[in-house]
């Protein structure tokens, strides 16, 4: 990378610079500063940060016109790790050759000894799901399940987010509790939003569902809530609510007795957790409660798991071996039940 003049950019945003270096007309509507939005580190934190190593980051300036100067691995490492760095791009112009994410996340990855322990414990957690049979998988998802479905928590919740389990993903299976929470009378209906992945920025939206004719397949082939509801009109956000959710049922690939959670890389939950508990705490709300589910060989001892400043822990794990409460949060309610 020394001696290169890169931009640091996102896929689209490249792709359709280098289209219009080509003689195409193509723009993007996208700005780089928006790939800040769903981390924590604002521009400006981010920008002293590049000034303070003599660089800068590539901004987007009016409509067409691009600037950049050439960035350090340091700042390319710091950009890394403030917009989740494999869902980011390097572009030569020089070249027009526009580098994949997994070549970026290799390139930081070497001046990152967090990124590469967390690659090391995903590799393993990854193999270990793997080699599970479909019959433990079956007992496992059952009995995390049946604990979640049997938990005063979970009951006294009126409104929650949890994710639509993926079997591809080897995610623990959640359409046992996704049943319950809709199938139930309107009188007992707790509101329920589920995940939407907007864009590879770890831009993701929380949508309020009714039933589960309201998802629908996305590229990936993993089921997410339809924009729209079937009068045409936008589906409810979390972040615009007007009331809180107690509860959020999250996945992960590791985590630990301690509260610490792995993902796979993408930075969505973590971004999307991070935001949604400023806005509890600007609107005064009590937080929710952050609630895992893993199969036993995702539980990790302590101390395997690396984390940064944006990692979000968690207040509760539920294994197949019943429920373990982390945070004093947890445990006051576990007591209360």
């Amino acid at each position: 990378m020394s001696g290169e003049k890169l931009y640091l950019s996102n896929r689209e945003l490249a792709t359709n610079y280098r289209n219009k270096q080509a003689g195409s007309e193509a723009d993007t509507p996208l700005f780089f500063d928006d790939l800040l939005a769903p981390a924590s580190l604002s521009i400006k934190s981010f920008r002293e940060k590049a000034i303070s190593s003599s660089c800068y980051l590539m901004r987007r300036n009016g409509l067409r016109e691009l600037k950049y100067l050439f960035m350090s691995p340091a700042v390319i490492t710091s950009a890394a790790q403030a917009f989740g760095g494999k869902h980011l791009f390097l572009y030569n112009p020089k070249t027009s050759r526009l580098c994949g994410s997994r070549a970026f996340s290799n390139a930081t990855m070497q001046n990152d000894p967090i990124a590469q322990q967390k690659r090391a414990v995903r590799t393993k957690v990854r193999k270990d799901l793997k080699a599970m049979t479909p019959s433990e998988r079956t007992q496992q998802d059952i009995a995390v399940q049946k604990f979640v479905l049997e938990a005063p928590w979970f009951h006294s919740c009126k409104s929650l987010c949890a994710y639509i389990s993926c079997e591809a993903l080897r995610e623990v299976d959640t359409s046992k509790i996704l049943s319950e929470i809709l199938g139930c009378d309107t009188q007992t209906k707790k509101k329920l939003y589920v995940p939407r992945v907007e864009d590879k920025n770890s831009y993701m939206r929380m949508l309020n569902i009714s039933s589960m004719d309201d998802l629908i397949a996305n590229s990936m082939n993993i089921l997410e809530p339809a924009p729209l509801d079937a009068a045409g009109n936008q589906r409810e956000n979390v972040m615009e609510a007007t009331q809180p959710v107690d509860l959020l049922v999250l996945p992960g690939l590791a985590f630990d007795r301690s509260g610490r959670r792995l993902g796979r890389g993408g930075g969505y939950y973590d971004a999307f957790l991070n935001k949604y508990k400023e806005l509890v705490t600007k609107q005064k709300w009590k937080q929710p409660l952050l609630v895992a589910l893993a199969y036993s060989v995702q539980i990790m001892e302590e101390g395997v798991i690396p984390v940064t400043a944006q990692d979000v822990p968690i207040d509760a794990l539920v294994s197949p071996d019943g429920v373990i409460p982390i945070s004093s949060a947890a445990k006051e309610r576990l007591c209360q039940a």
